[in-house]
């Protein structure tokens, strides 16, 4: 690791520790030339599978759009930002966890209610309503019936 401070490439490592629920290791490095401090954030690089979109057109994954699809469907919801990336963390992990190298979208949306659903049923109801395109109210119905299941 190259010191920040005089670009000497002795550095040594005073200090670790895990950190974002074990996902990175913080290191506190000292520059054997200049002596100066530093932290270091380590964490694993994992290539997430490429999205299959419902017209067979293929992109890779995109983590913000997952972000921006739950913060809308929780807007103005008593959900905290720590159950929210609790929730985007536990889709991403299943996401990687079928060894695919390619998902379906539809996949995507699907994990996405389920963690809803937990979440808040009326941030569940208004992302399934886009998800699903609802065209009118009865289909409102039956998915506010499937709730109380």
């Amino acid at each position: 690791m190259h010191c920040p401070f005089c670009n000497a490439t002795d550095t040594k490592v005073i200090d670790s520790r895990l950190v974002a629920e074990g996902h990175q290791v913080r290191r506190r490095r000292e520059c054997a030339v200049c002596h100066e401090r530093f932290t270091t954030f380590e964490g694993a690089e994992l290539v997430m599978p490429r999205v299959v979109k419902q017209d067979g057109t293929r992109q890779p994954f995109d983590e913000e759009k997952l972000r921006s699809g739950m913060l809308r469907a929780v807007e103005k919801r008593p959900v905290s930002t720590d159950d929210i990336e609790q929730a985007l963390t536990k889709i991403k992990s299943t996401l990687r966890a079928t060894g695919e190298r390619e998902i379906k979208s539809e996949m995507i949306g699907n994990l996405m209610m389920d963690h809803l659903m937990v979440l808040d049923k009326v941030a569940y109801i208004r992302f399934a309503s886009v998800y699903r395109a609802f065209e009118d109210v009865s289909e409102f119905g039956e998915a506010i019936a499937k709730l109380e299941k």
